[in-house]
């Protein structure tokens, strides 16, 4: 019971310690946890182990669900792309290599219009993440969160992005699609590449509109949930509740 809960303790100060230090804790935690899957199953008077380690994961849910919640309504706020360096999205890269001809020969007002409404629509498909991602939380298991505690200050998100990335794409696109049309997307690009032709910087004007600001809108997400997941881990101000004070505390 005692070597269990050093375990455990040793786990929540991975998560709260500098990177010099997190390798030497990490590689105990690891031996710790190693030592607790070569017992024998404890017995009704040793009960505690898996006690702790459900305590463990359920923090860890906790945690992810709560920043999952705040990434979605980052990104869901008027600028919370557009005002947000992170994850603003930028101009496709088949605009992007002549954006300074066409500032140059006037289109400037064109491309800022069209830079705009593309973080507008991300902004207002944000939302339709949220259901997604916590119904990924939910299915995480004991064995799944161990081994996130274990891992880098991202680990977490890059484990939802791996069981998510898919689904959301697929059910994000077509609020994206509807969006596009809603702030202006396409008339914004057809506006611009119906000028920019006339100076021969755009031949071509296809463009899959739709999977860049679909794709580029997770990205942002994704890197919103790290940074969420990186503050519970080391900031106490972001450990909002018992549980998670309990689990992330030193």
């Amino acid at each position: 019971m005692r070597s269990t809960t050093f375990g455990v303790m040793i786990i929540a100060a991975v998560l709260c310690l500098g990177a010099p230090a997190q390798a030497d804790l990490l590689d105990k935690a690891k031996s710790l946890l190693n030592k607790d899957k070569a017992k024998p199953a404890a017995s009704a008077g040793q009960a505690g182990t898996t006690l702790d380690k459900d305590t463990v994961a359920a923090g860890l849910k906790e945690a992810l669900a709560i920043g999952s919640q705040n990434a979605v309504k980052a990104g869901s706020q008027i600028d919370g792309y557009l005002r947000n360096p992170a994850i603003k999205i930028p101009l496709p890269e088949k605009v992007k290599k002549v954006e300074k001809p066409l500032r140059k020969v006037g289109l400037s007002k064109q491309v800022d219009e069209f830079i705009v409404t593309m973080n507008r629509a991300a902004e207002k498909s944000a939302p339709q993440a949220k259901d997604i991602l916590v119904g990924a939380v939910k299915e995480m298991t004991i064995v799944d969160a161990i081994n996130i505690l274990q891992g880098g200050d991202t680990a977490a998100t890059d484990y939802m992005r791996s069981k998510t990335y898919e689904k959301l794409y697929a059910s994000f696109k077509p609020t994206v699609t509807q969006a596009v049309m809603s702030v202006g997307v396409t008339k914004a690009y057809a506006n611009l590449v119906e000028k920019a032709k006339k100076t021969k910087l755009i031949r071509d004007g296809s463009l899959d509109l739709d999977h860049h600001v679909t794709s580029k809108a997770l990205d942002g997400l994704f890197y919103l949930l790290g940074q969420e997941e990186k503050k519970i881990r080391k900031d106490p101000v972001a450990r909002v509740t018992d549980l998670l004070k309990k689990v992330f505390g030193k």
